[in-house]
């Protein structure tokens, strides 16, 4: 008995690129689908992956045709075109819905060219692949592999951060949480298309959470740059809303394309397009030498490269995520106990039978009432003239007399 291989899935880019071309929302994928907005957006992210019946509507509804079990050996073409960057041409320009009048038209990222990257400056914000490796005679331990992750992206990413915060300290430690959740989640993280992405998503929404602002080191600032040069455009920077800030380091820093920087941020295409325009607009008439792309991603690189942030030791970032694990787990455990507790007490000490209430009080009867003093009678009076002119050593009282 043969089993039917799954329908092939493009890749989460395509995918996003499929639905924008049919001019389709993640609410309309999401009702003729039967699932979430937020099921759509995980598939679109490369999070999860739809499988069984919602996969092939899936499918059907991007590609506009239900794909069969022998269209499977084309499906890798497909899924490998859409992996590398989009590099827009006059004759195949990228479909996308039109913007609004009011906002500013998207033709003029999706079809500029490629920044050329300064090599000496380009691993201030991204790293570079490494030489090709010898093959290993056994495969990598996950602790191996880890740390291998570590020492690739930890140095720009901490980078990353401080352009993203201006926060040296608070830079480093986004990106030891984010490695230690990576670690906590390492079989989710491993198996991820790419852990790089997965980690730096991670660190950001870390750095740019606003709890920080309530905590004490927060209120105080840090040292700015020492360059004038470096300290303005760190300024300018600082200014822009979050979602702004991000996407101009992912788009003009770090080197991503415009489908990558929309599903990172959770954007659609326009809106990143849109965030993008008015990043630049921004940064450019507060500096206008920077108004150029490619200025921009150069000033980006050196103003990162001039920070020594040397994150800590992978073995140290390992260790911290499994003490914090420990600390929650033994949290969670006495919680727990503490409410069983608490939940035993209450049916011991509860009434186990119904005890019907005391019924009011009733008036006794048969009791003289209480007799206020009033004035006195006659004999009264008498008597206590008698008693005021008796002396009050008189023997008939108060001494006895010998027998």
């Amino acid at each position: 008995m043969t089993r039917t291989p799954a329908t092939p899935l493009p890749s989460p880019k395509e995918r996003r690129r499929l639905r924008e071309a049919k001019s389709l929302s993640q609410d309309d994928v999401a009702a003729a689908v039967g699932v979430t907005r937020a099921t759509v957006r995980s598939w679109e992210n490369g999070r999860t992956t739809p499988r069984g019946h919602k996969r092939e509507a899936y499918v059907r509804l991007l590609t506009g045709t239900e794909m069969t079990a022998h269209q499977e050996n084309s499906a890798p073409a497909l899924v490998g075109a859409a992996t590398g960057p989009v590099q827009a041409s006059p004759d195949r320009a990228e479909p996308a819905p039109e913007p609004p009048p009011e906002a500013p038209s998207t033709s003029e990222i999706a079809h500029e060219p490629e920044p050329e990257r300064d090599p000496e400056l380009r691993p201030a914000l991204r790293p570079e692949l490494q030489p090709p490796l010898e093959p290993l005679s056994a495969p990598l331990t996950p602790d191996q592999a880890f740390d291998a992750l570590y020492a690739f992206c930890a140095p720009a990413l901490a980078r990353q951060t401080y352009l993203l915060t201006g926060r040296r300290e608070l830079a480093r430690e986004s990106v030891e949480r984010a490695f230690q959740l990576a670690w906590h989640r390492w079989p989710e993280v491993a198996l991820d298309r790419d852990p790089a992405g997965w980690v730096r998503a991670t660190a950001y929404e870390f750095a740019l959470s606003p709890w920080h602002r309530l905590r004490p080191r927060h209120r105080n600032p840090e040292p700015p740059p020492t360059a004038p040069a470096d300290r303005a455009l760190l300024d300018v920077l600082l200014t822009l809303p979050p979602v702004y800030r991000r996407t101009l380091l992912l788009y003009d820093g770090v080197g991503l394309d415009l489908p990558e920087t929309a599903a990172e941020t959770e954007a659609s295409t326009p809106a990143a397009a849109n965030r993008l325009l008015r990043a630049r607009e921004a940064v450019a008439a507060r500096l206008p030498e920077l108004a150029v792309p490619e200025e921009l991603h150069r000033r980006l690189a050196q103003v990162a490269s001039t920070q020594r942030l040397r994150p800590a030791r992978p073995t140290m970032v390992r260790w911290g995520g499994e003490q914090r694990a420990r600390h929650w787990t033994s949290a969670a455990i006495a919680f727990t106990v503490v409410l069983i507790g608490v939940t035993t007490l209450t049916l011991r000490t509860a009434p186990d039978h119904y005890e019907p209430p005391l019924a009011p009080g009733t008036t006794v009867q048969g009791v003289p009432p209480r007799v206020a003093p009033g004035p006195l009678s006659a004999e009264e009076l008498a008597l206590r003239a008698k008693l005021k002119s008796e002396t009050v050593s008189g023997p008939q009282r108060l001494v006895p007399e010998p027998g």
